[in-house]
């Protein structure tokens, strides 16, 4: 009963502001190169308070969905040119949680290429502290209830970002971290459906085994399965939302 009854939780104003914002950006309403209002003037249309019209301003010079220069106030900005990967978990959010075909090749395109790099690395790196903390998730993962899509998401993004963490260098895992609210978004409507959870867990523990005998080739070829695995049952979930 108890985690059925969750917590009922209200947007803040600041997050209800800056999803306006984002939505007249990526629509286009908003133009690149358009100045906004004044803080005053914004919070006098929007009735709210300055330090909210404040705060959502600067969440979204964070997401390079504007630019604030002193004394000159705020601007659209040109986010294909200018913007970082803060920008893709905008445009999902603009679309529901969906993407365009396009959009999910390249993201998928640029995963791949992470990933089999790291699974290669991470089995010519890997060290005895690598080794338990790779068993510790994956006992963590034989014990999850499939049905907890919460969990099932920390747990595969936990053993991907163990993989970057292998492979010993030092920016990897960061790349991985910095896609985090991509990854977990998509991963979360992947795993929605229980029953590909122990697919995905089982190539885990697949792959474990080739990184902890350093086995680079099987390691690659392993990452790929689960790479290729993932992508069938993606494009499934949102070609069935395109056609409903």
């Amino acid at each position: 009963m108890e985690k059925m009854l969750k917590p009922i939780q209200a947007e803040s104003l600041k997050d209800v502001f800056v999803s306006r914002f984002e939505e007249l950006i990526l629509s286009g309403r908003l133009y690149a190169g358009q100045r906004l209002p004044s803080e005053r003037e914004l919070s006098l249309q929007m009735g709210v308070s300055r330090p909210v019209v404040h705060e959502g301003l600067r969440e979204l010079s964070a997401r390079d969905l504007i630019t604030m220069k002193p004394r000159a106030g705020a601007c659209v900005s040109d986010y294909r040119m200018q913007g970082s990967i803060s920008v893709l978990s905008s445009l999902i959010n603009y679309r529901n949680g969906s993407l365009d075909p396009g959009l999910m090749e390249s993201m998928l395109a640029m995963r791949s290429l992470l990933e089999l790099e790291n699974a290669g690395l991470a089995a010519r790196n890997r060290t005895d502290q690598d080794q338990g903390v790779f068993e510790g998730l994956l006992e963590r993962e034989r014990a999850a209830d499939p049905g907890d899509t919460g969990l099932v998401v920390e747990l595969d993004f936990a053993f991907h970002h163990m993989v970057a963490l292998a492979t010993q260098n030092l920016v990897y895992p960061l790349l991985l971290n910095s896609l985090k609210p991509v990854y977990t978004n998509l991963t979360t409507q992947f795993f929605s459906d229980p029953e590909v959870t122990g697919n995905v867990f089982t190539l885990h523990g697949k792959l474990y085994q080739a990184i902890k005998a350093q086995a680079e080739s099987m390691s690659v070829s392993l990452m790929q399965d689960l790479l290729d695995h993932g992508k069938e049952h993606l494009y499934k979930i949102f070609c069935k939302g395109d056609n409903s």
